[in-house]
């Protein structure tokens, strides 16, 4: 490493907001429609004190938006806001790796299309639409110029 200090990259950036184990279990659960803290707590295993630390980060980060949906006592329910849901391919990515490379993956809800088709991740050339197939990536350093792959 140089004198300038570890690389800031986007990576990093998302990785300081959701890359930690309970704050993916949380993303997990709210974008398979549960909304609710006791919900989320039992599918999850989170300590109490945990998810509420987690919820609350997920909220101030503009990932979750918190909606009453009780007065008396006032409860919430969570919801993915748009920057929320930006985020669905990277669990279904993550979801699919676990599938391939974990032994004995435990069984999990599978995601489909309203056409009924499974959904799966792909990564494709912006203009030209082609699927990323194996030495097809070449990584472009900005600030240097430097091209490698």
């Amino acid at each position: 490493m140089d004198d300038a200090g570890p690389r800031a990259c986007p990576i990093a950036g998302t990785l300081d907001l959701v890359g930690e184990r309970w704050s993916l279990l949380v993303l997990r659960e709210v974008f398979l429609g549960v909304r609710r803290f006791a919900d989320i707590r039992a599918n999850t295993g989170a300590p109490r004190d945990v998810l509420t630390k987690r919820l609350r980060s997920l909220e101030s980060a503009g990932i979750l938006e918190r909606r009453p949906y009780q007065d008396r006592p006032p409860r919430f329910e969570y919801n993915l806001t748009h920057a929320g849901r930006d985020l669905e391919p990277v669990l279904i990515g993550l979801r699919e790796w676990g599938l391939r490379h974990l032994a004995d993956p435990p069984p999990t809800p599978r995601f489909r299309h309203t056409c009924g088709a499974d959904v799966e991740t792909r990564v494709v050339c912006a203009a030209c639409g082609e699927p990323l197939e194996g030495s097809g990536l070449v990584t472009v350093h900005e600030e240097a110029g430097i091209a490698t792959g």
